[in-house]
């Protein structure tokens, strides 16, 4: 499948219609509610705040924080899918069928019931912690039979586990009722009553982790060649592998910490990202980063409407997208890929 964006401006050009779009949906975000606000309010309240204007105290305090935890949140979430698909050289990874998040979810679930701790700047270790845990029984799990790991075997491995942890966050849920309203956000997926603040306790992780993964984009695409040729190019296969899995435990822990297990991010935004920009890593993390952005915006916005004066879990928003994706991908993309390794 050739790129749509085959060369260095078009992908440039690309890249900054994709940044417009994000703005435009940043704003969207903040704008349209229960009480719609008018978009020039909007930037004037984010480039002049009034504490005296009731708008901008609705857009500073509430709304604000909301747009910048789903912007966070979806960028981590498709840059961790961008480097899983990279580092196991399937498809169908990222860390929502892979158990990642559900391993944070767990450990999460696991610290609020049996640990003293109530801030998310310690939660997020414990969701650090769940994560690494994940994705190292995953890789040895798919692991154990012969002929080594396959794409098909890691998501089996993915979705066995999975199960079994979201199994073991209800048991531990059902023996402790009195903490199920504590983790509910984290069980559904939401970034609904957020404060800046909180945002402000995940986002060096988020950031470390971005940075880590830009770092790493010109390594993943040598090593997509192979390892082989890696090697004979002079690159230390076994750092950069270490290194991108420490990325996406920081990327993924920290958007589960934020936000709850919001799922197929990370595997729709990075195939759209190749579809348009290629198989070079340099462009894929980038764009997968911005459109994870805008995706999740506009699933904030739609998880709104449907069920007033509630609203539906991003997790059901996301999961109505990418279930058919997923599909596709299993379809068209698996087995080419199974074949050709």
């Amino acid at each position: 499948m050739k790129p749509l964006f085959q060369h260095n401006g078009s992908k440039l050009l690309g890249l900054a219609g994709a940044l417009l779009l994000l703005g435009i949906a940043f704003v969207a975000s903040i704008a349209i509610g229960t009480t719609p606000i008018d978009p020039a309010t909007t930037v004037d309240a984010l480039i002049r705040y009034n504490p005296a204007d009731n708008e901008h105290v609705i857009i500073v305090t509430t709304r604000a924080p909301r747009a910048a935890f789903a912007l966070a949140v979806g960028a981590s979430l498709a840059m961790a899918g961008a480097l899983m698909q990279a580092l196991t050289r399937n498809p169908l990874a990222s860390p929502g069928l892979f158990g990642i998040n559900s391993g944070a979810v767990l450990a999460v679930v696991l610290a609020l019931t049996l640990l003293p701790l109530t801030s998310l700047s310690q939660l997020v270790w414990a969701a650090f912690a769940g994560a690494a845990a994940a994705a190292l029984l995953v890789y040895g799990l798919a692991s154990l039979a012969g002929g080594g790991m396959t794409p098909v075997r890691l998501v089996l491995a993915g979705s066995a586990l999975s199960a079994l942890f979201g199994a073991l966050t209800q048991g531990v849920l059902a023996l402790d009722e009195s903490g199920l309203q504590n983790v509910l956000f984290w069980l559904a997926g939401s970034v609904a009553g957020k404060e800046m603040s909180t945002l402000q306790q995940v986002l060096p992780y988020m950031v470390l982790g971005g940075t880590t993964a830009l770092t790493l984009s010109y390594p993943l695409t040598i090593l997509g060649s192979g390892e082989e040729v890696a090697k004979g190019l002079g690159q230390r296969t076994g750092l950069v592998k270490s290194m991108t899995a420490a990325a996406v435990v920081l990327l993924a822990g920290s958007a589960v910490a934020a936000a709850g297990a919001i799922g197929f991010v990370g595997l729709v935004m990075p195939r759209f990202a190749r579809y348009l920009a290629g198989t070079d890593y340099r462009w894929i993390v980038p764009y997968s980063a911005v459109l994870g952005a805008i995706l999740l915006l506009l699933a904030d916005l739609v998880a709104r409407f449907p069920v007033q004066p509630g609203e539906l879990p991003l997790g059901v928003v996301t999961g109505l997208i990418g279930i058919p994706f997923f599909i596709y991908i299993a379809r068209s993309g698996l087995g080419a890929k199974e074949a050709a390794g």
